[in-house]
């Protein structure tokens, strides 16, 4: 197929690739950054337009890969009228586009991606058409892409952009938070590596709550108190690490 790609960020750089290997090709990317346009584009040998140009090349699918809060406006893009459209965003309605064109979708990447890692990961999508011939062309193309494709509509695909933040954004803060804490108190954070691999394992082959361990399910008092003893120089530290024994007590059935 042919794609322009609007956006040049992370998502735009990294599905850019990966539709590229799977076959398919750039026609033209199309962006508010104008180097970071060229420098996608020119990867593909692709043109380029500013997003407030209707100058779009003809092709067979149009990319939205912007922010969330540039879809509020997407009606703006006059180059995407009567184009069939499709956004990546887990927390934006299919009906953005309802206004522009009779052929739209979605195609989320249930994944967090980086234009700067040196590697493409497993990308499970999530898809939605706006009829049911729109989302066997969305499903067509999202399974070149990729062998995990769920069909998801507005609720479904929120609910799961929501889990994605507790599995990925918030647990990655708590890993910057443990390394700030472990460069403070002078002790090594890679000496944890093993530990985060082998929870990671268990979440994959276990449910996480069948495998919860720690000071707070097993109602150790003595060592949740010199825990928060360590962490009485940092408040804000000591403060999250209530509010999480909190939530463990509580969804285990501790009193």
């Amino acid at each position: 197929m042919r794609v322009v790609m609007l956006g040049s960020g992370n998502t735009a750089t990294v599905l850019s690739e990966l539709i590229v290997k799977a076959g398919h090709t750039i026609v033209q990317v199309v962006s508010r950054n104008e180097a970071n346009a060229k420098a996608l584009a020119s990867s593909y040998l692709a043109a380029t337009a500013p997003l407030a140009s209707a100058q779009f090349a003809e092709a067979d699918i149009y990319i939205v890969a912007l922010h969330d809060v540039a879809l509020d406006h997407v009606e703006q893009i006059a180059g995407l009228k009567n184009k069939f459209v499709v956004h990546t965003a887990g927390a934006v309605s299919i009906n953005v586009f309802k206004d522009i064109t009779s052929t739209f979708g979605v195609l989320y990447p249930l994944q967090s991606l980086s234009k700067y890692a040196d590697h493409i990961p497993e990308i499970p999508f999530l898809v939605d058409g706006n009829n049911q011939e729109t989302m066997h062309h969305v499903l067509g193309f999202a399974k070149t892409l990729s062998d995990k494709v769920i069909e998801a509509n507005d609720t479904e695909r929120l609910n799961f952009h929501v889990a994605a933040v507790f599995v990925n954004n918030f647990t990655n803060h708590l890993y910057a938070l443990a390394e700030l804490f472990c460069e403070k108190e002078r002790i090594d954070f890679k000496a944890l590596f093993p530990l985060i691999d082998e929870t990671t394992l268990r979440a994959k082959s276990i449910s996480p709550f069948l495998t919860q361990t720690g000071p707070a399910i097993r109602d150790d008092i003595y060592t949740l108190n010199r825990h928060l003893q360590a962490l009485a120089s940092n408040p804000d530290l000591k403060y999250i690490y209530l509010k999480l024994t909190e939530s463990i007590i509580k969804h285990h059935g501790k009193r």
